[in-house]
């Protein structure tokens, strides 16, 4: 059986794509990355990637005139590559209608608070702000709102009394580097069924 191959949008330190790649070479995750493309050209993810000797490239959103041919470079490279699956770790930029058409039901993502409370930036913050006795992760298909797809898998963090953003962060990080694989190898086994909102996982036998 041919491994899936996924294509990682990514703009930063690329944690939870080295946990993507850490479940690949422990064959928890069968899948091949076929490349990883970042829009910041400084991003320490292209670093890292490069050094694991995986393919990365950088499509630099400021070399373009609008959103609309941005979005055309990257699908042209994933569809190059015959990427699957679109994973999203920590792409800082709004995906439009345009591409998301393209992967329909093809892109996942994951975000750092139970969906649907917390959606946007700063979720841990405003989970310290509004006095949450639990947060987590949330790991969800993308459509078009703001974290609003169907989702797949959740893991609960408790918020402790004296946590700041950054200590609730990273281990909320935690469980983000445990779940998203345990999503995309679901995603990869065709064990992801969606209904309607509902992301029914298929038992094996």
């Amino acid at each position: 059986m041919n491994k899936t191959v996924i294509g990682v949008l990514a703009s930063g330190r690329g944690s939870n794509l080295q946990a993507i790649v850490d479940a690949i070479e422990a064959g928890r995750l069968d899948a091949k990355i076929g490349a990883v493309i970042s829009d910041n050209p400084e991003a320490n993810v292209l670093k890292r990637m490069t050094a694991a000797d995986i393919p990365t490239l950088c499509i630099d959103r400021r070399q373009f005139a609008n959103r609309h041919e941005f979005e055309a470079a990257v699908a042209e490279e994933l569809n190059i590559r015959h990427v699957e699956l679109v994973v999203l770790a920590g792409f800082m930029r709004i995906l439009t209608s345009y591409f998301i058409d393209r992967f329909a039901g093809k892109i996942m993502n994951i975000h750092p608070a139970l969906l649907p409370a917390f959606p946007g930036e700063d979720a841990q913050q405003q989970a310290v702000d509004y006095g949450a006795k639990v947060s987590g992760c949330t790991v969800h298909f993308v459509d078009e709102g703001m974290d609003t797809g169907p989702i797949i898998l959740q893991e609960a963090v408790p918020v402790l009394e004296d946590d700041t953003a950054e200590t609730l962060s990273d281990r909320i990080l935690h469980a983000e580097h445990i779940l998203y694989p345990r999503a995309l190898a679901l995603y990869c086994e065709g064990r992801l069924k969606v209904e309607g909102r509902r992301v029914r996982i298929i038992e094996t036998e």
